[in-house]
């Protein structure tokens, strides 16, 4: 079997950007007529970078904006007949805006909310055309910290609609309200046990749940006997392997092994379907070898790239670190082992793992192969599946997760594969990753107990990550490069 040398693309840029809720303030001696404006241009400029947007009745209320707390309370009806249909809310200050009636309209709000304050045009400062929106956005923020109404704020202080600004902070907020709405609840499938030798991937799962993350367990002769239910003859099957032999070289593989593997794929494509799972943890090694024949690694690859997290080794807080990584990035996302230094240089290092590396993030086509560490002990001709390549260079963000005396712990950072040569013969999928203060890093790593295992996602995305999980869902977050 043989496939195109070009990978295939990630198909996760499908994703839909935030529905935002637009919330207008106000504050009757300032002048009124900006807020018919700003309803205008919001809704215009935010439809413009992708995102749909609901907003209150112009009539509901004076001007469609909130000022006193019985609008506050109106807004606060529209919230609840749309709730589920946005992902965040902007407050939105044409003028002043008064504190009162946003705190009545936004306490239950219970998804993330920015606050933008219009700029003053320095020719327009006379009482009948002046904003004062620089100071109203201050004593919005200062109230909503006293009554515990939780907000995201980001420079500039003010922003104008359709500066350059303004659609950077936009594009920030949005992916925040990814990764916090897409994590909290989320549901992770952790398929086998864990293996005995590694505890370095042991997790609380009630810390988790405290979080809105749920784990559900699925054992892997449950896995094993639906993986030999699967028929070759149905369109699940087909339409598996095509798009498995798109994706990889196959050359050399047993036949045999290809179709164990699109079992496998098959099989958690139902699972996640019929579990509503949002990532998965799977046992790898060594059951699967002696029971299927194969190794795993290639079929998580594609689900990586679909954006359904798929960890290595039943490493559960990895596989919530991928999805978090993967909200927030709008891409593929990976996970690699901290597996060697890369000669004398304090800065960078080897990535590695055995081949579950999305192919839209390798350096062109992966090539299937043996389980070269494993067939030692378990012999050749049963360990098919490991994609084996090199990761391409581009800029990263890196994580991972683990949960410590009830807190769940992350830390976060940013980085890029370089193009530096990894040795011929290094079996897996590897790269050379360059990191400021990577020796800061690892320490950190070491002695706070984080896992040898790293997630990865394309892009510099550490500071939406930061807010939606440290500040709205409450991990301990730790940037290490700081």
């Amino acid at each position: 079997m043989s496939a195109p040398a070009a990978p295939p693309e990630s198909n996760v840029h499908t994703m839909k950007k935030t529905t935002f809720a637009l919330f207008f303030g106000n504050r009757g001696f300032f002048p009124a007529s900006v807020i018919a404006g700003a309803r205008e241009e919001m809704q215009r400029e935010l439809n413009a970078l992708g995102h749909d947007v609901l907003m209150l009745d112009a009539e509901a209320t004076r001007h469609g904006a909130v000022e006193t707390p019985t609008e506050g309370a109106v807004y606060a009806n529209f919230l609840r007949a749309h709730r589920g249909e946005f992902g965040g809310i902007i407050v939105c200050l044409p003028n002043f805006g008064d504190e009162n009636g946003a705190v009545a309209a936004l306490k239950d709000a219970d998804v993330p909310i920015w606050i933008q304050a219009y700029p003053d045009d320095f020719d327009k400062m006379g009482p009948a055309l002046r904003r004062d929106s620089f100071c109203g956005k201050i004593s919005i923020m200062d109230v909503f910290r006293q009554v515990g109404i939780k907000f995201t704020a980001l420079k500039p202080h003010t922003v104008r609609p359709g500066s350059q600004a303004f659609r950077k902070n936009i594009d920030e907020f949005d992916r925040t309200c990814q990764v916090a709405n897409g994590i909290r609840g989320m549901v992770v499938g952790a398929i086998g046990a864990r293996t005995t030798p590694f505890k370095t991937v042991r997790i609380d799962e009630v810390a988790l749940q405290r979080h809105g993350i749920t784990v559900e367990t699925f054992d892997m002769s449950d896995i094993f006997q639906r993986m030999r239910a699967v028929s070759p003859s149905t369109p699940a099957w087909s339409a598996k392997a095509e798009g498995l032999r798109n994706y990889a070289a196959w050359d050399g593989v047993p036949a045999n092994a290809f179709d164990n593997i699109v079992r496998l794929g098959v099989t958690l494509d139902d699972l996640r379907a019929e579990a509503h799972l949002d990532a998965l943890a799977i046992r790898c090694w060594t059951e699967i070898q002696a029971e299927m024949g194969i190794s795993p690694c290639v079929a998580m690859g594609m689900l990586n790239d679909e954006g359904m997290a798929s960890a290595c080794e039943v490493d559960i807080g990895n596989a919530v670190a991928m999805k978090a990584l993967h909200l927030a990035s709008y891409d593929a996302v990976g996970l690699l082992d901290w597996n060697n230094n890369y000669e004398d240089e304090d800065d960078k290092c080897i990535l590695f793992h055995c081949g579950p590396m999305p192919a839209s993030m390798m350096d062109g086509k992966g090539r299937i192969t043996d389980h070269e560490i494993l067939l030692t002990t378990l012999g050749a001709g049963v360990s098919y599946g490991c994609n084996q390549g090199r990761i391409r260079p581009m800029d990263i963000t890196f994580s991972s997760l683990m949960t410590d005396e009830g807190r769940v712990k992350m830390y976060l950072g940013q980085g890029r594969i370089t193009a530096d040569p990894v040795p011929a013969n290094f079996f897996g999928v590897a790269g050379v990753a360059e990191i400021d203060k990577l020796q800061d890093v690892l320490l950190h790593i070491g002695i706070n107990g984080h896992r040898h295992h790293v997630s990865i996602t394309p892009g510099c995305v550490q500071e939406p990550l930061r807010e939606a999980l440290g500040h709205y869902l409450g991990f301990d977050i730790a940037l290490p490069q700081a």
